[in-house]
């Protein structure tokens, strides 16, 4: 893991943040074949030449490296915790692909987090060999953070990420929670529409993808200290695309310790984000020993 090293990587912009700095990146993806940009921010502890832990935050739909890292008002107890926080795009841009700058309606273009098998997509759609093989052990080969306490987190498309990345690497990540996530995109119509332009028409290929159905096919508890998952009961993808009882009753059935907070009044944006993710950075610094 230690011998991967981020071609190119150039410091785009650096702010001083409780103590730490938020840091803006660009390199050259050689898994994805274009340049690639994330955020990190390191607490005051990794400034003063400590490991720390690192939580990684996947984004949903729409955003970049910049909206997590603006929005969710994280950095002053991940500096009060010790905890590192990388965030990467979510998605390539500029590859070209016709059609590629008008398909952010959801699905399409918006890179879910696998590696696509399927034209046009193929060529650079690979976010799960970026960030698996690529961004996280450069990052942690790179800069002062914990290659064995690494803890992952995300939001809508970014949660489901989360948690099958999380569930598709087993022992890679050592903490996991989740933000209005994606539970079940084999049953869903955002699901539909990128796992079946992604990855094609044979569905069989699909549950590889799908958080409740790999859950469902554990033989224990993967996360054995527990999984956090905030839902808020006024977003309106709730019903249709988000299904959270899914996954619900899919721990339940392999004993998989699980905390699903419903929140009423709460919707799909970065209010609801900025409101429970104290309890995220929490929940990983716990798990991490930060």
């Amino acid at each position: 893991m230690s011998s991967i090293t981020l071609a190119g990587l150039a410091l785009q912009s650096q702010h001083a943040s409780f103590g730490g700095e938020q840091r803006f990146y660009q390199h050259a993806s050689a898994e994805i074949g274009l340049p690639m940009r994330f955020a990190l921010y390191l607490p005051p502890q990794a400034l003063a030449g400590a490991r720390v832990p690192l939580l990684t935050f996947l984004a949903g739909l729409t955003c970049t490296e910049e909206t997590f890292a603006m929005k969710a008002g994280a950095q002053r107890l991940a500096a009060e915790l010790g905890l590192a926080l990388l965030m990467p795009d979510t998605s390539p841009r500029g590859a070209g692909v016709p059609g590629e700058a008008d398909a952010w309606d959801f699905g399409l273009a918006a890179g879910f987090y696998l590696d696509a098998t399927q034209a046009p997509w193929a060529p650079h759609w690979r976010m799960e060999s970026y960030l698996l093989n690529e961004l996280l052990p450069g990052v942690c080969a790179t800069f002062p953070v914990d290659a064995q306490r690494l803890g992952l987190s995300g939001h809508s498309m970014g949660g489901h990420g989360a948690l099958t990345l999380a569930l598709r690497h087993p022992g890679r990540f050592a903490s996991l929670s989740a933000l209005a996530p994606i539970c079940a995109p084999t049953q869903c119509p955002w699901g539909h529409k990128a796992l079946g332009g992604y990855l094609g028409d044979d569905r069989s290929t699909w549950a590889a993808h799908d958080a409740t159905a790999l859950m469902a096919a554990q033989t224990a508890a993967p996360y054995p200290a527990g999984v956090l998952i905030d839902q808020g009961l006024a977003d309106k993808f709730l019903v249709e695309q988000l299904k959270p009882e899914l996954l619900e009753a899919a721990c339940a059935q392999v004993g998989q310790p699980l905390t699903l907070r419903r929140h009423a009044g709460y919707d799909h944006g970065y209010y609801f984000i900025a409101s429970v993710i104290d309890d995220h950075l929490r929940h990983h610094a716990a798990q991490l020993r930060a």
